[in-house]
């Protein structure tokens, strides 16, 4: 296995296919090299990416701004699937709106511990529009959605903490969809909070 101890994490969107033939959509962010040829993923066991990969050995990693998207996909509330265009043959549905995005195919797979590593090689690439830039909110939004998606790995305290951080950054850096992803994780937090439930509640 190459060594991706280096390598960033690079925050993104992964389609899958289920059982049924049905798309799924996870917020997941694998280890890259650069320019992007392989990948190491690191899902739990326990989640439904791991078994569709398992299953499949394809999907496909999308790098998008979207942070709406990317919010509720990391606590498993997306309204409904977004617009998807067919992915290269033999492979699930790609995100229509996005802007890169790498098919990828599972070469090796280690399950030994609870958190697998899937290492994967990607197998063709595709560009739709240009990166909006860097942005504080977005980076505000996107720390908001892990830490949700980690409940049960941090005490509430510091997760109220942080918050609060990144309630700043939002207030003075936001535009319309960064607040409402904030809002909306927000709200997923403190209603896990009132439920006296630190466990997540979803599988990627």
């Amino acid at each position: 296995m190459m060594n991706y101890h280096d390598c960033p994490l690079l925050e993104g969107v992964i389609t899958t296919q289920n059982e049924d033939g049905s798309l799924h959509i996870a917020a997941m962010g694998p280890r890259v090299d650069w320019p992007i040829t392989r990948m190491l993923l690191r899902p739990f066991k326990s989640a439904v990416t791991f078994h569709n990969l398992c299953r499949t050995r394809r999907g496909i990693l999308h790098v998008t701004d979207d942070v709406l998207l990317l919010a509720r996909a990391a606590i498993g509330r997306l309204p409904e699937q977004p617009a998807t265009e067919p992915g290269p043959e033999g492979y699930p549905p790609r995100l229509a709106d996005c802007v890169r995005w790498y098919a990828f195919e599972v070469e090796t797979i280690d399950d030994s511990q609870e958190r697998s590593k899937m290492e994967c090689r990607v197998t063709d690439e595709g560009r739709v529009r240009d990166f909006f830039g860097l942005h504080r909110a977005r980076g505000a939004v996107i720390e908001a959605a892990i830490l949700a998606s980690r409940l049960s790995l941090i005490p509430m305290e510091d997760v109220l903490d942080r918050y609060n951080e990144y309630g700043m950054i939002i207030d003075k850096t936001a535009g319309p969809d960064e607040r409402m992803a904030f809002a909306e994780l927000q709200g997923f937090v403190n209603e896990r909070m009132a439920e006296g439930e630190t466990r997540t509640m979803f599988d990627s």
